[in-house]
This record gives C-alpha cells, structure tokens and sequence, in this order.
C-alpha cells in the first residue's frame, strides 16, 4: 500500500470516530422516575446495572442512597424520585442503576426503570419554561424539554443533580472507607 492510500485510511477512519461522535450528541438514555420520562446525553453514561448492596452514609440527605462497590471502585448513588421530590417508591426487578460521570466524579443514578435510547433533533429541545420562582427550582436539575413523537422527555443535567456540600459529604465518606482498609 503507498503513501496516500495509508493517509486516506488513516482520514477516512478520523472521519468515521468524527461522525460516531457526532451522532451520539443526540442520542439520550431515557428513564422512567415517578410519571415522567426523563433524558440524559447518551454520552454521560457509563453503563447500567442491577442494584447490589448499598452502604449507607450517616448524615447526608436522603436521596444519598449510599455506596457500592462497582468491581472494586466504591461509588456513591442518589435516588433520582427522592432527589426530585417525589414520592419514595419500593425497589424491585425493574429497578437499576445508571452509572454517569458528575463533575469528574462516577455516580449511580437509581431510576425505577430504563425506557429506551432515543434520538433527539437540537431543533425539538426547548428551554423549560420559567413560570415562577418555586419552578426555578423544580427545574434546576432540567436544561431542556424535548419533544418525542407525541410525549415530552425532561432533559437532565447531570452536573446539577449534586450540591458541592453532597460531593464533600462523599468524598468525606470515601476517604474514611479507604482509612478502613
């Protein structure tokens, strides 16, 4: 093979990962927590995974359902129903962890079922509407409304699902676990 043909590989290969990219801007992981559907950017997922035993943590809010060890690396995990305000609902089958990166930290994110990987067009997201203050803050957590067929999907930011003092308290919780071994 010359050269050129190499090179032309080598572009057309960056081209292909250059479009793969692209194409998971618009893709969002879906999931059902009380009767909405929410979406996160496919690209802030990890992976997904059954609930396994969950430590506790003293003293923290209680969506902050704990720790789990996830093959030797100890993560915490929030309940998203607990950290919407909603009604705290009872684990079963269904019931999993979406495992993200929040602000360069992994989190589980216990959600009452995965609905699909969905495509979403920037052209079908509108910004939540801002009705009054004590909306502000139902919506902190939501960037984006997105319209699916003939349903809406509320867009998470992942990065605001955590307070500073929520990741303090962990990493105060990680660092005494790791003191432990």
């Amino acid at each position: 093979m010359d050269e050129l043909s190499e090179v032309n590989l080598q572009e057309e290969d960056m081209l292909a990962v250059s479009d793969e990219d692209e194409a998971q801007k618009s893709k969002y992981m879906t999931f059902k927590s009380g009767n909405e559907y929410f979406g996160l950017k496919i690209q802030y997922v990890n992976e997904i995974i059954q609930i396994p035993p969950i430590t506790a943590i003293p003293r923290t809010e209680d969506y902050i359902k704990g720790l789990i060890n996830l093959r030797g690396k100890i993560i915490p995990v929030i309940d998203v129903r607990l950290r919407f305000k909603q009604e705290a609902f009872e684990y079963d089958d269904r019931t999993c962890i979406i495992v993200v990166m929040v602000d360069g930290v992994v989190v589980g994110l216990i959600v009452e079922k995965i609905a699909d990987v969905i495509e979403i067009k920037e052209e079908n997201i509108l910004p939540p509407p801002k009705v009054t203050r004590a909306d502000k803050v139902d919506h902190k957590f939501v960037y984006g409304i997105a319209r699916v067929g003939n349903s809406v999907k509320l867009l998470l930011d992942p990065d605001k699902l955590l307070n500073d003092e929520d990741l303090a308290a962990i990493e105060q919780s990680n660092n005494m676990i790791s003191m432990k071994k």
